[in-house]
């Protein structure tokens, strides 16, 4: 019910108000059963604005943080969260890890849309970074098809470390799905895990139109932060997913 008010009658029309969104392949999302929206991710806007403009719901495996706050303020973030679809998750430790990963296996199972965000956390840069396999070992046990899903102007209504959304317009491409049958009942390869993965990666480049810079973002955050640098110090080059130079891509 909560779902349903805030699409469409609270911060729905205000979004498409303020920031225009547009969506381009809706027809590749399937009407019924599981299905596994991989995005790039240039902010937290993204997991407000796919789900806005999806004809059917979709549910993201949020950290548990989202979930645990104290006080009046940590339960109404616990309220929201779960309204908009997401499904609290431990991400502290490889047990943990292998929980989330049962957790969208069976959200699957049961005929959901499952948002994932193959890097792992926003791109720092605006660029498109090397994917982790959680998301091959969900498509191959669940036999989900993978819907690659690219993400437009996001990272200007919503800047890193931006407190405020700005009026900027989004657009969101949404690609067909991505074949990985000839991989049934691998899972558990680690290099055949890789191998889906850096095709969802390519996949995604080519739909955004973004760089690809085959290091994880994660560990670049990481770095700079240890060495007292914001993103603009970071200046890998782009590669191919899987490994080798690339020319850069332009902008979609």
């Amino acid at each position: 019910m909560l779902y349903w008010v805030l699409k469409h009658i609270l911060l729905g029309p205000l979004m498409k108000l303020f920031c225009r969104p547009k969506i381009e392949g809706v027809e590749h999302v399937p009407s019924t059963g599981g299905a596994i929206l991989v995005s790039n991710h240039l902010a937290v806007a993204d997991s407000f604005f796919m789900p806005l403009m999806m004809p059917r719901r979709v549910t993201f495996l949020a950290k548990r943080e989202y979930f645990t706050g104290k006080g009046v303020k940590g339960k109404l973030k616990k309220y929201f969260f779960s309204g908009v679809g997401q499904v609290p998750i431990d991400r502290s430790s490889g047990a943990a890890a292998q929980a989330a990963l049962d957790t969208g296996i069976r959200l699957l199972a049961e005929g959901k849309l499952l948002g994932v965000y193959p890097e792992g956390t926003r791109s720092p840069d605006g660029r498109l970074y090397k994917g982790k396999t959680g998301v091959a070992r969900m498509a191959l046990e669940s036999g989900a098809p993978v819907i690659p899903i690219a993400m437009f102007g996001t990272d200007k209504v919503n800047p890193i470390g931006s407190r405020m959304w700005r009026p900027h317009r989004v657009l969101i491409k949404v690609g067909p799905p991505l074949d990985f049958s000839r991989y049934e009942g691998m899972a558990g390869d680690r290099s055949v895990e890789r191998a889906i993965t850096d095709e969802i990666m390519y996949a995604l480049m080519e739909l955004s139109g973004q760089e690809y810079v085959d290091v994880y973002a994660a560990k670049i955050k990481d770095d700079l932060a240890a060495q007292g640098r914001g993103v603009a110090g970071w200046t890998g080059s782009p590669q191919r997913p899987g490994g080798g130079r690339m020319p850069e891509s332009k902008a979609g």
